[in-house]
């Protein structure tokens, strides 16, 4: 005859159960998830470029012909208004993920990862340019397409900043998410990949507004990829609990 103590013993602890691992965002809600988290992604991109370009332009006409170092001043224009954005484009991913983990800190993460990798990618292109400045001559077609290559994997690459700063929010709720460091460096590599295919269809476009068209189709599916990827990125991250899925 078994006693209570040995039925206990027969049973597995739900900590140590891998089935007790549940996703981040529950099947049930994925749907629902991935559709708001992509359109707050796009709505973000689109209000946050709107305030970054008018506080630019703001700061710009209040700031009198000759105000110490134009450079000097230049430079802190263009960080207020790149922080701008990025705060707007971070509390708008925060409003849809606060459900899930704290939408504060996802903000804030978001907000330095971006500025960080805004940074980072904008001085080693700018070291590139200057490379082939120095050169002091005209550059072959295959040396220019060589240096957009790499101003391009600059581009790409930075993105593992905007990963890190994300990934220390998302280690605290989630396991086993070391890979969201270069889930970032993923979508700039679409995005890559998309403004390279857009820019062969400038030829069928008529001319005087080709550019508009280009630089349009261009911010879209740059704000698409940024919602689309992070959102099965976030789908598909476990986090530990005692409740199953």
């Amino acid at each position: 005859m078994q006693t209570d103590s040995d039925h206990s013993s027969n049973k597995v602890s739900p900590s140590r159960n891998p089935k007790s691992q549940r996703f981040l965002i529950p099947r049930s809600q994925r749907r629902n998830f991935f559709i708001k988290f992509t359109f707050m992604t796009i709505l973000g991109w689109i209000v946050g470029g709107i305030a970054s370009i008018t506080l630019e332009k703001t700061i710009l006409e209040a700031l009198p012909p000759v105000v110490g170092k134009p450079i000097t001043w230049y430079s802190w224009q263009r960080y207020l208004s790149s922080g701008l954005f990025a705060v707007v484009f971070g509390a708008d991913q925060a409003f849809v993920i606060h459900r899930y983990m704290s939408g504060w800190l996802w903000m804030l993460a978001t907000s330095v990862g971006w500025m960080i990798a805004n940074s980072v990618s904008a001085a080693w292109i700018n070291y590139i340019s200057s490379i082939a400045s120095s050169l002091n001559k005209t550059l072959s077609p295959h040396e220019l397409f060589i240096l957009g290559i790499l101003s391009t994997c600059a581009y790409i690459i930075s993105g593992i900043w905007l990963g890190f700063c994300q990934w220390l929010v998302l280690r605290r709720y989630t396991v086993s998410s070391w890979w969201w460091n270069f889930l970032p460096s993923i979508s700039f590599l679409f995005i890559s990949i998309s403004i390279g295919l857009l820019s062969l269809l400038q030829e069928f476009i008529p001319q005087p507004t080709s550019v508009q068209i280009l630089n349009f189709s261009g911010q879209g599916l740059t704000a698409v990829i940024l919602g689309v990827i992070p959102a099965i990125g976030l789908c598909l991250l476990k986090t530990n609990s005692g409740q199953t899925d």
